[in-house]
């Protein structure tokens, strides 16, 4: 018998489709995420890469700059371009390998952020508040956003989908809410071009995110993991029961609307398969491979993050305090530079008593440990009865006075909200310390509320607080001798403690018990 032997194009689709091979096609190509309208990084090293025929010689010429590679065994090219200064003048970058060419036209340089999370990530601004507001005064040309359109994947894909496009009153409605009204402010307060780069999905829990290998390298995740193939193969065998019964169901409908048509009565509904509910998003790092991995290495000043929302359900919380700072230390450590990274902390919602929002919001308070970090503290500007509150534009605003103060070195009110900085028992009295005090503490709308002591029966009552200078003293009759204080530690607590620039305290627990 004649063994069959398939043929090199053959073997090079089947491997281009299952994702196991790099783009290599003959035709130069650049990278996705390089089209026209495109922002890049200034004051850094920019690369700019792409694919074209194995060993062919590339030339990038950009802002006086000419740059070549020579493409690798898999095809893959990649220059560096030298430090760039930005620039609003509309240029040309131009890239050229043998006879094939390919133009790129009104490239800016600036200020280039990516924005990444879930659904409040995903949001866009025309489901934020005041939209025809916003509409009307969109028209800011130096203001671009790339849209990841990928999905995930199970391994790291070389390239992705999406095309940059530029803010106007006809297409800033598509815009990424949060990270536009972030990369407002900067731009507005810089006088630069401000490129921002939106790689977010809606319902998906941090583990998606994360490369597979860090995670499975993280000892404390390891009960966590476990628990997820568990639930992944539990998941799989619902499914295939569902899908049993679906397909017994739309054999007895067909059987059923052929005799109703038959005797000229009513069609009975068509049965759903409801096994398609179980189908999953992503698993752990899928979204990493899919949407992250194909913006590596382009330039960027940083990141912000607004996620957690699908790990405050069931036994994930816990291990959010572990995920966020591997998150950051991840993606840091592949883009090769120690990029600053800030996030938005959960704000008060209280639509589902089943979640526990206070864990999340306390470990993203502890990321905070990390270098060149920030946070933006929401806990006053969420809507009880929706997970998805449409006051974007001081979500943005907050995290742009973190970068404006911290990385930009602009002089700003204060970069963030109160937040916990030590306390000391005295007798019956909790004294509380606080940095980030800027103008001094403030109790907004009459008395301090929101703080809650405890005695050593772990009995919590509601307490007496007053400010004192940058500090708050707790106290309540019920307590003689306080062991722990909290604050604002509820899913949509009532806190009102600010400091002197209006922005509120983060909540925060003085005890560590589960």
């Amino acid at each position: 018998m004649k063994k069959f032997l398939p043929s090199s194009l053959q073997i090079a689709l089947v491997l281009l489709v299952s994702g196991l091979m790099p783009l290599c096609a003959a035709e130069l190509k650049l990278a996705a995420v390089f089209t026209d309208h495109a922002v890049l990084q200034r004051d850094v090293a920019v690369p700019v890469w792409g694919w074209a025929d194995a060993g062919t010689e590339v030339t990038v010429e950009f802002a006086g700059q000419k740059k070549t590679a020579t493409a690798d065994t898999t095809g893959k090219w990649m220059v560096k371009l030298a430090a760039l200064k930005a620039s609003a003048e509309p240029q040309t970058l131009t890239v050229t390998a043998g006879k094939s060419s390919v133009v790129l036209n009104d490239i800016l340089v600036g200020e280039v952020w990516i924005g990444s999370g879930q659904s409040n990530m995903a949001l866009m601004v025309s489901g934020a508040k005041d939209f025809e507001q916003e509409q009307a005064a969109a028209n800011l040309p130096l203001v671009r956003m790339f849209k990841e359109d990928s999905g995930p994947a199970e391994t790291p894909q070389a390239d992705g989908k999406g095309n940059w496009t530029v803010c106007a009153t006809n297409t800033v409605g598509g815009f990424s809410a949060t990270l536009f009204f972030f990369g407002r402010e900067i731009h507005k307060a810089l006088g630069v071009p401000v490129g921002l780069i939106n790689s977010s999905v809606g319902g998906t829990p941090i583990e998606f995110w994360i490369s597979p290998e860090a995670q499975r390298a993280s000892e404390p995740l390891k009960p966590f993991l476990t628990a997820l193939e568990k639930q992944k193969e539990a998941d799989a065998i619902l499914a295939g029961e569902a899908k049993k019964k679906y397909e017994a169901a739309l054999a007895r409908w067909v059987e059923a609307s052929q005799k109703a048509r038959a005797d000229k009565t009513p069609v009975p509904r068509k049965p759903r398969d409801q096994s398609a509910k179980l189908a999953r998003r992503g698993d752990v790092g899928g979204l990493f491979n899919g949407k992250i991995a194909p913006l590596i290495p382009y330039a960027i000043r940083g990141v912000i993050w607004y996620q957690g929302e699908a790990n405050t359900k069931g036994t994930k919380p816990p291990f959010y305090q572990y995920q966020l700072p591997l998150l950051v230390q991840d993606w840091r450590a592949r883009w090769g530079y120690e990029f600053p990274f800030a996030w938005a902390q959960l704000p008060n919602y209280g639509g589902d008593n089943g979640r526990d929002w206070p864990t999340i919001r306390e470990a993203e308070l502890k990321a905070l440990a990390l270098p060149k970090t920030g946070m933006g503290i929401n806990i006053d500007i969420g809507e009880e009865k929706n997970i998805h509150p449409k006051n974007k534009q001081e979500v943005g605003r907050r995290l742009s006075l973190w970068a404006l103060g911290t990385v930009y070195g602009q002089k700003v009110a204060a970069t963030s909200g109160p937040l916990p900085a030590g306390h000391k028992i005295h007798g019956g009295e909790v004294e509380l310390s606080f940095s980030h005090a800027d103008g001094g503490l403030v109790a907004k709308d009459g008395e301090l509320k929101g703080f809650f002591v405890v005695g050593e029966d772990k009995q919590w009552k509601p307490a007496t607080a007053r400010i004192k200078g940058s500090k708050v003293i707790v106290s309540s009759p019920d307590v003689k001798q306080p062991a722990a204080v909290r604050y604002a530690w509820e899913n949509f607590p009532t806190g009102n403690l600010y400091n002197g620039a209006g922005l509120p305290a983060s909540p925060f627990r003085t005890d560590d018990w589960k």
